[in-house]
């Protein structure tokens, strides 16, 4: 008697914690349920078909910057040879991580050609005058004053002449940026490749520079990524070469190392990049960094967006389905077995809370698959009762007692149950080793559902019997029997 109550009480504990987990760690929604934005990328390779361990190099990557951007349970999953499926559940703008992910991030670290100072001067006074006009043009496209917009479009035209060049874009604004990379890339020409590169860093950071609201981008080498660094700055410390960092080909920063170095260099394997960032734009470069640079460019070839309302109705379907079809089995348990089958609904009541419970603890993502996953687990949990319930059936119209029907009926039942429950894991883990992400959230949520129902058909089922059991007036066979047989 002790061991059964040990065991009702532990139940009972069990619903409580179940109740407190699902409180203070709410469920984690996929994107069909909470919304957000769904990237398909196509990595480009120029000669032969992307390899595998190319593709498993971008996935890497790809996987550390979204890391980086602090997007909760995001998924990505490679499509065919060539293509990445990227969702970011929870985010409804698209344009602020493709501006991230699609980088090659390729830090270098180059030293200024001789002979070339007047050109560079040049080329960085047309640089920062592309720079206002940009800000110029964003200020007059907020305030709607198309007539100043002319204004920066006759300048635009006039640095177009000094540069030799014509922008194919057809709008200002595309002018500017593709007038500003054009004048990036010739500053890049201006220096010479070093052996250090982003395949030195080890982290990267950033923070608020003192004097002004710029933001500034902390860079940490690896030990011989430090050593190089200083010898880099030792060698131009006190001439008029400068040091530039560039990013994909485009240079970001460009920095004179002064006097002081000239005879061990910048020690410490760490530097600064300075170029007046936001704090959106070093928060950018720093999650570029941090991920590493990609092996292969990729392209975003498609973008999709799901909007949070969408998730919400999708969520309130999916509720009224799991919601129904609870009641539907419920009725039918109770009107074919009466007793046992308001013990089977109790049992499933606990399941459900149970199941929950797991998912937020785990955390699984609960998508839509997940969901048929977990409605499909509750009709296996109704199964093994009803092989349970009509073995107690049998054993009372043998004649037996109640008490003695209940535990041969349950240990009559436990071998088939067991023996049914394990194939149904085998084949989840199958789904979870081969399937694609949609497939394995189906099998995720079925096989942690199978395991919980062998616990709450074998062992809540009948504790819950047992304690219904001990009250007089629920021990007459009739209520255990068809209603034609009483």
């Amino acid at each position: 008697m002790k061991r059964r109550q040990g065991w009702l009480f532990f139940i009972i504990f069990l619903l409580t914690l179940s109740v407190y987990l699902l409180i203070n760690y709410p469920l984690q929604l996929g994107l069909d349920l909470q919304g957000g934005s769904q990237l398909t990328l196509q990595i480009i390779k120029e000669e032969g078909k992307v390899r595998r361990d190319e593709l498993e190099a971008v996935n890497s990557v790809i996987d550390k910057r979204v890391n980086n951007l602090g997007v909760s349970e995001s998924n990505l999953q490679t499509l065919g040879g060539d293509q990445l499926i990227l969702e970011l559940p929870g985010e409804q703008n698209p344009l602020v991580a493709s501006r991230v992910l699609g980088k090659t991030a390729l830090l270098e670290f180059r030293t200024q050609k001789k002979g070339t100072s007047t050109d560079l001067k040049t080329l960085q006074l047309q640089r920062l005058t592309i720079k206002e006009l940009i800000e110029q043009y964003s200020f007059e496209e907020k305030s709607q004053n198309d007539n100043n917009l002319n204004f920066i479009q006759d300048d635009l035209k006039d640095i177009e002449q000094e540069l030799n060049y014509s922008s194919n874009s057809s709008d200002l604004y595309g002018k500017l940026i593709e007038i500003k990379k054009y004048v990036d890339r010739e500053i890049t020409n201006l220096f010479i490749k070093t052996d250090l590169s982003g395949k030195d860093l080890i982290n990267a950071g950033r923070r608020q520079e003192q004097t002004n609201n710029n933001w500034e981008v902390l860079l940490t080498f690896s030990n011989s990524g430090g050593e190089k660094f200083a010898e880099i700055t030792k060698s131009i410390a006190g001439t008029n070469q400068l040091l530039a960092i560039i990013l994909d080909g485009e240079s970001i920063s460009e920095a004179s190392v002064g006097n002081q170095f000239a005879g061990t260099g910048i020690t410490g394997g760490s530097a600064t990049i300075s170029g007046n960032f936001s704090a959106e734009n070093a928060r950018e470069l720093e999650v570029q960094l941090k991920g590493g640079s990609l092996p292969l460019p990729i392209e975003i070839v498609e973008t999709n967006t799901i909007g949070a309302l969408l998730g919400s109705k999708n969520i309130l379907k999916s509720l009224y389905a799991a919601i129904s079809g609870l009641i539907f089995v419920g009725i039918f348990m109770i009107y074919n077995y009466r007793i046992l089958g308001f013990v089977s609904v109790l049992s499933l009541v606990l399941y459900g809370f149970f199941n929950l419970a797991i998912y937020s603890l785990i955390p699984v993502t609960l998508t839509l698959p997940g969901i048929s996953g977990l409605i499909l687990s509750i009709g296996m949990a109704v199964d093994a009762n009803i092989l349970i319930f009509e073995r107690i059936r049998e054993e009372l119209y043998d004649g037996n007692t109640l008490t003695r029907s209940i535990d041969s009926g349950f240990q009559r039942a436990n071998s088939s149950i067991v023996d049914g429950h394990i194939t149904t894991l085998l084949s989840c883990f199958v789904l979870f080793l081969l399937g694609t992400n949609f497939v394995k959230g189906f099998a995720a949520t079925l096989g942690i559902g199978v395991l919980i129902s062998l616990f709450t058909s074998l062992n809540c089922s009948k504790n819950i019997l047992r304690f219904f059991t001990t009250y007089q007036s629920l021990r007459q066979k009739n209520l255990y029997l068809p209603r034609n047989n009483f």
